[in-house]
């Protein structure tokens, strides 16, 4: 009986511990929900400013459009994203841009579709997107919004953009604009220079694995990843 209360004794104090650590609350940080057409964007943050919805049809296929932004402490554009996609879970059946994820100089291109005639899955990542009118002249809708919104993101900036469609007629394209300074470490020496650029691929990879997620979820739940560059140091 001794050796029982002295086993309870000590399991008592660990038993505590767990309820403690079960209890406490969890810091994460608040985020911010956007309806978007049939899916969710939620934002890693509540810094994120709304820029507001549309309709538009984009290749025969009406999409609605949404787009955020993030400012500075002094308020000067940091990025902006903007998501299109279906208005609703009635899909026109209509298949869009099949096989049109062809390679680009000077663009990290990614064909996870592989040119698939029933299904588009294509990622880029523009690095030096703010040197010579690369935006319009690659992304004219985009860089015609941005200019009707007086949006001018900070320099140098990279584009993402991906595109991600079904034969049944399920779509998204997302852009996104961001200041080199987000995801792109300061590079002290010849091997930091070299691996610069991953954290921004990672990013973008996540960024699309979010999209194209969200195609087969009910409530269309698109979740844009945290910049793996804190942003703090920029809204001081």
């Amino acid at each position: 009986m001794t050796l029982m209360i002295s086993k309870f004794r000590c399991l008592l104090p660990c038993a505590m511990a767990v309820t403690m650590v079960a209890c406490a609350p969890l810091t994460v940080p608040p985020r911010e929900e956007y309806p978007v057409g049939r899916a969710r964007l939620v934002m890693p943050s509540d810094a994120w400013q709304d820029l507001g919805a549309t309709e538009e049809i984009v290749d025969r296929s009406l999409l609605q459009t949404r787009a955020v932004g993030l400012r500075d402490a002094q308020g000067a554009w940091l990025a902006v994203v903007r998501v299109q996609t279906n208005r609703d879970g009635r899909l026109s059946g209509s298949a869009p841009w099949f096989g049109a994820c062809p390679p680009q100089d000077n663009v990290a291109v990614q064909d996870a579709a592989a040119s698939s005639p029933v299904r588009m899955d294509c990622l880029r990542l523009k690095r030096w997107a703010s040197s010579a009118q690369w935006l319009d002249k690659n992304r004219p809708g985009f860089a015609r919004w941005l200019a009707g919104q007086q949006i001018a993101v900070a320099q140098p900036y990279l584009h993402v953009g991906y595109w991600y469609a079904t034969a049944g007629g399920a779509t998204v394209v997302v852009d996104a604009l961001v200041d080199q300074r987000l995801l792109i470490p300061r590079a002290r020496n010849n091997e930091e220079f070299m691996a610069a650029g991953l954290p921004a691929r990672q990013w973008a990879r996540e960024l699309s694995q979010a999209a194209r997620l969200s195609i087969g979820m009910m409530d269309g739940y698109l979740a844009v990843p945290p910049f793996p560059l804190t942003d703090t140091a920029l809204r001081n």
